[in-house]
Protein backbone atom coordinates (compact mmCIF):
# COMPACT_ATOMS: atom_id res chain seq x y z
CA UNK A 1 0.00 0.00 0.00
CA UNK A 2 2.21 2.80 -1.32
CA UNK A 3 -0.38 5.79 -0.41
CA UNK A 4 -0.23 7.32 2.78
CA UNK A 5 -4.11 6.57 5.23
CA UNK A 6 -4.24 10.15 5.13
CA UNK A 7 -4.62 10.47 1.24
CA UNK A 8 -8.54 10.59 -0.08
CA UNK A 9 -8.64 7.51 -2.18
CA UNK A 10 -7.82 5.74 0.93
CA UNK A 11 -10.90 3.43 1.61
CA UNK A 12 -11.78 2.90 5.29
CA UNK A 13 -12.73 -0.30 6.20
CA UNK A 14 -14.31 -0.80 10.00
CA UNK A 15 -14.21 -4.10 12.13
CA UNK A 16 -16.78 -4.23 14.78
CA UNK A 17 -16.55 -6.96 17.57
CA UNK A 18 -18.41 -9.60 15.83
CA UNK A 19 -15.78 -9.87 13.30
CA UNK A 20 -16.61 -8.30 10.67
CA UNK A 21 -15.05 -5.84 8.29
CA UNK A 22 -17.88 -3.05 6.95
CA UNK A 23 -16.54 -0.91 3.52
CA UNK A 24 -17.72 2.75 4.22
CA UNK A 25 -17.04 3.44 0.84
CA UNK A 26 -19.35 0.93 -0.55
CA UNK A 27 -21.64 1.08 2.78
CA UNK A 28 -21.41 -3.18 2.78
CA UNK A 29 -19.99 -5.76 4.53
CA UNK A 30 -16.71 -7.77 2.94
CA UNK A 31 -14.54 -10.51 3.96
CA UNK A 32 -10.50 -10.81 3.52
CA UNK A 33 -11.03 -12.57 0.28
CA UNK A 34 -12.38 -8.28 -0.56
CA UNK A 35 -9.91 -6.78 1.08
CA UNK A 36 -7.33 -9.62 -1.01
CA UNK A 37 -9.13 -8.12 -4.28
CA UNK A 38 -8.58 -4.78 -3.54
CA UNK A 39 -5.01 -4.84 -2.78
CA UNK A 40 -4.51 -7.10 -6.28
CA UNK A 41 -6.65 -3.91 -7.94
CA UNK A 42 -3.91 -1.61 -6.01
CA UNK A 43 -6.34 -0.40 -4.11
CA UNK A 44 -5.52 1.50 -0.85
CA UNK A 45 -7.06 1.10 2.85
CA UNK A 46 -7.18 1.36 6.18
CA UNK A 47 -8.57 -0.98 8.67
CA UNK A 48 -10.07 0.55 11.68
CA UNK A 49 -11.21 -1.45 15.16
CA UNK A 50 -15.07 0.45 15.15
CA UNK A 51 -14.52 0.30 18.70
CA UNK A 52 -11.30 1.74 20.16
CA UNK A 53 -10.52 3.59 16.42
CA UNK A 54 -6.92 2.04 16.66
CA UNK A 55 -5.68 0.91 13.28
CA UNK A 56 -5.46 -2.84 12.92
CA UNK A 57 -4.60 -2.69 9.25
CA UNK A 58 -1.52 -4.35 10.26
CA UNK A 59 -2.92 -7.19 12.00
CA UNK A 60 -5.87 -8.07 8.75
CA UNK A 61 -3.15 -8.16 6.26
CA UNK A 62 -1.68 -10.88 8.18
CA UNK A 63 -4.76 -12.56 8.62
CA UNK A 64 -4.92 -12.35 4.59
CA UNK A 65 -1.72 -14.07 4.41
CA UNK A 66 -2.78 -16.53 6.69
CA UNK A 67 -5.75 -17.35 4.65
CA UNK A 68 -3.84 -17.34 1.50
CA UNK A 69 -1.22 -19.44 2.84
CA UNK A 70 -4.13 -22.08 4.03
CA UNK A 71 -5.76 -22.51 0.90
CA UNK A 72 -2.39 -23.81 -0.51
CA UNK A 73 -0.86 -20.26 -1.82
CA UNK A 74 2.58 -20.90 -0.36
CA UNK A 75 5.06 -18.65 -0.81
CA UNK A 76 6.73 -18.20 2.42
CA UNK A 77 8.91 -21.28 3.38
CA UNK A 78 8.69 -22.28 6.99
CA UNK A 79 12.59 -21.81 7.38
CA UNK A 80 11.39 -17.71 6.18
CA UNK A 81 9.08 -17.88 8.66
CA UNK A 82 11.32 -19.02 11.07
CA UNK A 83 13.49 -16.57 10.62
CA UNK A 84 11.27 -13.96 10.71
CA UNK A 85 10.29 -14.99 13.93
CA UNK A 86 13.54 -15.52 15.25
CA UNK A 87 14.23 -11.98 14.14
CA UNK A 88 11.53 -10.17 16.78
CA UNK A 89 13.71 -8.10 19.66
CA UNK A 90 17.31 -8.92 17.75
CA UNK A 91 19.35 -6.05 17.72
CA UNK A 92 18.68 -5.91 13.77
CA UNK A 93 14.98 -5.81 13.99
CA UNK A 94 14.25 -2.22 12.97
CA UNK A 95 16.04 -2.53 10.04
CA UNK A 96 14.16 -5.91 8.34
CA UNK A 97 11.29 -3.62 7.57
CA UNK A 98 13.06 -1.82 5.33
CA UNK A 99 14.93 -4.55 3.82
CA UNK A 100 11.86 -6.24 3.00
CA UNK A 101 10.39 -3.25 1.80
CA UNK A 102 12.77 -2.72 -0.36
CA UNK A 103 13.38 -6.08 -1.21
CA UNK A 104 10.23 -6.28 -2.49
CA UNK A 105 10.45 -3.09 -4.87
CA UNK A 106 13.52 -4.49 -6.32
CA UNK A 107 11.28 -7.68 -7.19
CA UNK A 108 8.54 -6.35 -8.52
CA UNK A 109 10.61 -3.47 -10.79
CA UNK A 110 13.23 -6.91 -12.02
CA UNK A 111 9.61 -8.39 -12.91
CA UNK A 112 8.52 -5.60 -14.76
CA UNK A 113 11.97 -5.42 -16.22
CA UNK A 114 11.44 -9.12 -17.47
CA UNK A 115 8.35 -8.80 -18.48
CA UNK A 116 8.90 -5.71 -20.71
CA UNK A 117 11.64 -7.55 -22.04
CA UNK A 118 9.81 -10.49 -22.79
CA UNK A 119 6.96 -8.42 -24.53
CA UNK A 120 9.80 -6.63 -26.94
CA UNK A 121 11.23 -9.85 -27.64
CA UNK A 122 7.98 -11.16 -28.83
CA UNK A 123 7.21 -8.66 -30.62
CA UNK A 124 9.71 -8.85 -33.00
CA UNK A 125 12.05 -10.66 -35.74
CA UNK A 126 10.59 -14.02 -37.43
CA UNK A 127 10.22 -15.24 -34.29
CA UNK A 128 7.27 -13.25 -32.55
CA UNK A 129 4.84 -15.49 -33.49
CA UNK A 130 6.14 -18.62 -32.38
CA UNK A 131 7.82 -16.74 -29.30
CA UNK A 132 3.86 -15.47 -28.87
CA UNK A 133 2.43 -18.89 -28.92
CA UNK A 134 4.45 -20.73 -27.06
CA UNK A 135 4.25 -17.79 -24.08
CA UNK A 136 0.50 -18.18 -24.43
CA UNK A 137 1.15 -21.83 -23.86
CA UNK A 138 3.14 -21.29 -21.13
CA UNK A 139 0.62 -19.16 -19.67
CA UNK A 140 -1.85 -21.47 -20.07
CA UNK A 141 0.01 -24.32 -18.38
CA UNK A 142 1.14 -22.21 -15.81
CA UNK A 143 -2.71 -21.44 -14.79
CA UNK A 144 -3.95 -25.24 -14.97
CA UNK A 145 -1.12 -25.74 -12.67
CA UNK A 146 -2.11 -23.07 -10.52
CA UNK A 147 -5.82 -24.44 -10.48
CA UNK A 148 -4.62 -27.97 -10.03
CA UNK A 149 -2.80 -26.72 -6.52
CA UNK A 150 -6.57 -25.90 -5.06
CA UNK A 151 -8.27 -28.33 -2.96
CA UNK A 152 -11.01 -30.49 -5.28
CA UNK A 153 -9.31 -29.35 -8.51
CA UNK A 154 -7.42 -32.97 -9.14
CA UNK A 155 -10.62 -34.99 -10.65
CA UNK A 156 -11.43 -31.41 -12.82
CA UNK A 157 -7.47 -31.53 -14.06
CA UNK A 158 -7.41 -35.07 -14.98
CA UNK A 159 -10.36 -34.25 -17.43
CA UNK A 160 -9.15 -31.16 -19.01
CA UNK A 161 -5.79 -32.45 -18.82
CA UNK A 162 -5.76 -35.21 -21.83
CA UNK A 163 -7.08 -32.84 -24.44
CA UNK A 164 -5.00 -30.36 -23.36
CA UNK A 165 -2.10 -32.43 -23.92
CA UNK A 166 -3.54 -33.30 -27.37
CA UNK A 167 -3.77 -30.01 -28.12
CA UNK A 168 -0.49 -28.59 -26.53
CA UNK A 169 0.81 -31.69 -29.15
CA UNK A 170 -0.47 -30.20 -32.54
CA UNK A 171 0.86 -26.63 -32.08
CA UNK A 172 4.30 -28.06 -31.15
CA UNK A 173 3.61 -29.78 -34.48
CA UNK A 174 2.83 -26.46 -36.00
CA UNK A 175 5.68 -24.76 -34.47
CA UNK A 176 8.07 -27.07 -35.70
CA UNK A 177 6.91 -27.11 -39.42
CA UNK A 178 7.39 -23.30 -39.03
CA UNK A 179 10.90 -24.05 -37.97
CA UNK A 180 11.44 -26.28 -40.83
CA UNK A 181 10.45 -23.70 -42.94
CA UNK A 182 12.20 -20.59 -41.84
CA UNK A 183 15.20 -22.20 -41.64
CA UNK A 184 15.47 -23.13 -44.61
Amino acid sequence: MAKSASDSDTVIIKKYANRRLYNTESSSYITLDHLGDMIREKRDFQVIDAKSGDDITRSVLTQIIMEEESHGQNMLPVSFLRDLIGMYGNSMSAMVPQYLEASMEAFQRNHAKFRDAMEGALGSGPFGEIARRNMEMFEAAAGAFQQSMKPGAAAKEDDHRDAEVEALKDQLAQLQEQIEKLSK
